[in-house]
């Protein structure tokens, strides 16, 4: 992982976003929604490359951070830059968890857990229809 870089604030209508996002995208990113499990793309991706931000493009994690958790959403173990996502305390549907916002565009993401493999331990739960992926090339990671 990279330095904390914090990116340039993103900042646009509500008008603006839902004419750019389709309807599940605005619902999961503007509204904080979840699409459902094991539906949303990139579950089963196996190309390299770096998955971004659907609403603004910002570079969110690498493909080599991502796992098969078995919950349903892409999961990562890190972002490729901590200053790209913010963590925020979620209080929501009578739990605490932590919610994952995409830092140039306060976009929702999803959430982390602290039940990840690897060195920190943690997972990056990402709804799929959050982020888009600028693969490496043709190959798999």
């Amino acid at each position: 992982m990279t330095s904390r870089t914090a990116p340039e604030k993103i900042v646009k209508s509500d008008a603006e976003w839902r004419k750019e996002l389709t309807p599940e995208q605005y619902h999961v990113t503007r509204q904080g929604g979840t699409e459902r499990p094991f539906t949303g793309p990139f579950l089963n991706e196996k190309r390299a490359g770096v998955y971004t931000c659907v609403s603004c493009g910002a570079p969110l994690f690498r493909s080599d951070a991502k796992f098969e958790s078995g919950s349903g959403w892409p999961s990562f173990t890190q972002p490729l830059d901590e200053g790209m996502v913010e963590e925020i305390t979620d209080r929501s549907h009578g739990m605490v968890r932590t919610e994952v916002r995409c830092a140039a565009c306060e976009a929702h993401l999803g959430h982390v857990f602290p039940d990840g493999p690897g060195p920190n331990g943690l997972r990056y739960c990402m709804n799929g229809c959050a982020l888009d992926l600028e693969p490496d090339d043709d190959k798999t990671s």
